[in-house]
């Protein structure tokens, strides 16, 4: 199973990667495993997590 989450704007690359940790350990606590991360052209981000079953 795979679900993909949006971090919001932000154009700092220090606030970007704080949001991408603190999403990252919010989701393996739920289980999830971090496969992938994109980041757009307009600051945004997309993290696509794995879990199994």
């Amino acid at each position: 199973m795979y679900k993909a989450e949006i971090i919001t704007y932000s154009p700092r690359a220090n606030d970007m990667a704080d949001k991408a940790e603190r999403k990252a350990n919010e989701m393996e606590q739920e289980g999830w495993k971090l496969v992938t991360m994109t980041v757009t052209g307009s600051a945004k981000a997309i993290l696509l997590f794995h879990k199994e079953g």
